[in-house]
């Protein structure tokens, strides 16, 4: 083992063998035979322990030594251990993996033992007792690692990490750059393989969300996500794809790349709507896809701006004229979570003052969260934020002090954007929140905006907040969105907004409900009589005359399913709306049918609070510094594995469970070796 300076290879030939012995760590880990469907766990620690003088006369010949005399070689599968591995521990290697090795004959030859390179594995079929597997832990583990992290495979060549871990054994191999990128590739295809037949099984009407960002490399990416409300009222949602969109990055070719990933899964014809970014080659390419739906009458498909983007950009506009005030605050806040004597000296003070509670570290990012937590902080911890700059003014500087001006500036735009403190915490609360409900919303903040007095300096905002509001009520006023809010029980027609309530939406919200609900779902009942009895001459016995004038009056009922709905009183608004259905589906059958469709309908393209808070600086930095090389396959294979989705490889389910557990019993193992050889 090379090292990159004398003085450490000889600090580590010095050592004791008992310390090299210790070191034996995740690699040393032995496959256990594991059966196929079967939850049995192979016993790692033998429950006696042979005599030395047996092992040493038994054992060793299974094993051959290293030319260098540093290391011995396992016969039957090339595990090697250090030379001052303890004969104890090679016996323990060859009963968990090589059982039976005493009654194999003659001692087999290195030549033609495969490398162990595959993890523990589970089987996707049930099948008999499974050959014995070989894997590679450590660089299994790693896979994992890079996925939770998403880090590119490129991190594991770093020297240094690598040299960490030689340090701690130094037979550990790496697998090469190149393997982990053919891996990752490996395990994206099977695990989309195992979306896309998911998505086979999806009865209802599906909905896509769109959101896009540009990489360090200048590669324009798209992301798609599916949502859909399952059978039992429970909403799905999975990641389809991350895509690259070919240069120029128009609508032209959004489009395209959109539909290759709706055709791949095969819901081209599922899909009821899309919810992109409000920019313009989004808006042009969801326009494209309309004409292209509506031309093959595969029904009503929908697109629709995102509200939690259009609130960000309203609120950039109020608060354009605190920012040199807001970029104060922030120093002050960051000195705060940086120095626990400051921190300390806020707390006492606030405390003094009555001020309130405050929790570090403070939020200073630059998101909404942020930005309004600096105005939180003028409005209601003024009198301490000053008293603390004075204390340590040799180390804040005067600079951030701020002036009379300057606090009634901060205090007017905090009491100005409360409102929209409160909508986006009921945004943020309800994930994912029905579009009826955020339509309700925004109509609260047009309001606000048309009905607050505001100073001259704050006008000029406030017309241009209303200006873009008024564009994303133009783009929602439609009879998709009013069908998708009546829907939601909570609303009905009491709450829709005035610009929403036409007076035809309704009467074309019961044509729809009528021509692709009743008839569809039920066609059985939708004709009083088959063509067989119109070859009989229509003649039919008393008792059928009887059963379809029955049959007739049901369906009139069925027509009034929407009436009845909408005649009753709306839920309360703490109400969980999926919950509402699956307890009334039995009420309104046809109409439950159409609410499973249009409530998966989405009111933003990105989870409110990744756009909000500052976990989205953490995703932004993720998605700008991955390589184009690593992009797709680890940032869906890490969406897939936290919506609840099992890693695979080809058709074997990685099982990390048992690789934890086998990591922990070795662990073990090695420790109780170290302590019986300071014993003798």
């Amino acid at each position: 083992m090379e090292w990159n300076s004398n003085n450490t290879f000889k600090t580590y030939k010095d050592m004791e063998p008992k310390a090299m012995m210790d070191m034996a760590l995740i690699p040393n880990i032995d496959p256990v035979d594991i059966g196929l469907g079967s939850s049995e766990k192979g016993s790692v620690v033998p429950t006696s322990k042979p005599r030395k003088k047996t092992m040493t006369s038994v054992y060793l010949k299974y094993f051959e030594t290293a030319p260098d005399g540093k290391t011995r070689r396992c016969k039957f599968c090339g595990q090697s251990y250090s030379i001052a591995t303890a004969t104890g521990n090679l016996g323990r290697h060859l009963s968990n993996r090589h059982p039976g090795y005493d009654k194999t004959g003659d001692v087999v030859t290195t030549s033609s033992v495969p490398q162990p390179t595959t993890p523990v594995i589970k089987k996707s079929q049930p099948q008999g007792r499974a050959a014995q597997v070989d894997y590679d832990h450590l660089n299994w583990l790693l896979i994992k690692w890079l996925i939770l992290a998403s880090l590119p495979p490129s991190t594991l060549e770093e020297k240094w990490l690598a040299n960490s871990f030689k340090f701690l054994n130094p037979s550990i191999q790496l697998w090469p750059g190149e393997k982990y990128k053919a891996v990752f590739r490996e395990v994206f295809r099977s695990m989309r393989e195992d979306v896309r037949v998911s998505l086979e099984q999806v009865s209802s009407k599906v909905s896509v969300t769109l959101d896009f960002w540009t990489s360090y490399e200048q590669i324009f990416y798209m992301s798609v996500t599916c949502q859909w409300i399952d059978e039992n009222w429970s909403f799905q949602k999975v990641l389809l794809d991350i895509c690259q969109v070919p240069y120029p990055c128009t609508g032209s070719e959004i489009y395209n790349t959109l539909f290759k990933v709706l055709k791949m899964y095969n819901i081209e014809n599922k899909v009821l709507s899309c919810t992109h970014d409000n920019s313009q080659n989004a808006i042009h390419a969801c326009h494209t896809l309309k004409e292209d739906l509506d031309g093959q009458k595969v029904g009503p498909f929908c697109y629709i701006p995102c509200a939690a983007r259009t609130l960000s950009l309203i609120i950039d506009d109020a608060l354009r004229t605190t920012k040199p005030v807001i970029a104060k605050v922030r120093e002050f806040v960051q000195e705060l979570n940086a120095s626990l004597d400051i921190s300390e000296d806020f707390i006492q003070l606030t405390t003094a003052y009555q001020e309130g509670s405050w929790q570090f570290p403070l939020d200073a990012s630059a998101r909404w969260s942020g930005n309004y937590q600096m105005l939180d902080l003028v409005h209601k911890a003024g009198k301490s934020m000053d008293a603390v700059v004075r204390k340590n003014e040799e180390i804040l500087g005067s600079r951030i002090l701020l002036n009379g001006a300057e606090k009634n500036v901060a205090n007017i735009v905090h009491n100005y954007l409360e409102p929209f403190y409160k909508v986006i915490n009921e945004i943020c609360v309800n994930n994912p929140p029905t579009i009826g409900m955020v339509i309700v919303y925004m109509d609260h903040i047009s309001d606000t905006i048309a009905t607050r007095q505001t100073p001259d300096w704050l006008k000029s905002a406030a017309e241009d907040m209303a200006k873009k509001l008024r564009s994303y009520n133009n783009q929602v006023c439609n009879i998709f969105i009013y069908m998708t809010a009546i829907l939601d029980p909570r609303i009905k027609c009491e709450l829709i907004p005035e610009s929403l309530n036409s007076e035809n939406y309704l009467e074309e919200a019961r044509a729809h409900f009528m021509r692709n609900y009743y008839t569809s779902h039920f066609s059985s009942m939708t004709s009083g009589y088959s063509a067989q009895d119109i070859e009989d001459g229509g003649s039919v016995s008393f008792a059928e005359e009887i059963a379809r004038k029955k049959r007739r009056a049901s369906m009139s009922n069925v027509a009034d399913e929407l009436t009845q709905y909408l005649s009753e009183s709306p839920a309360p608004t703490k109400t969980d709306v999926l919950e509402w259905w699956k307890v009334n589906s039995t009420r309104y059958p046809r109409l439950s049918a159409m609410a499973r469709d249009f409530l998966a309908v989405q009111a933003t393209s990105v989870k409110p609070e990744e756009l909000f808070c500052s976990k989205g600086d953490e995703i932004d930095k993720q998605r700008f510094c991955m390589p184009h090389d690593s992009t797709q396959a680890i940032l869906c294979i890490k969406s897939w594995t936290q919506g609840g989705l099992k890693l695979k490889y080809k058709s074997s389910e990685i099982d990390y469970e048992r690789l934890m557990e086998l990591a922990a019993a070795a662990a073990a193992d090695n420790i109780s070796a170290g302590f019986d050889k300071k014993q003798k």
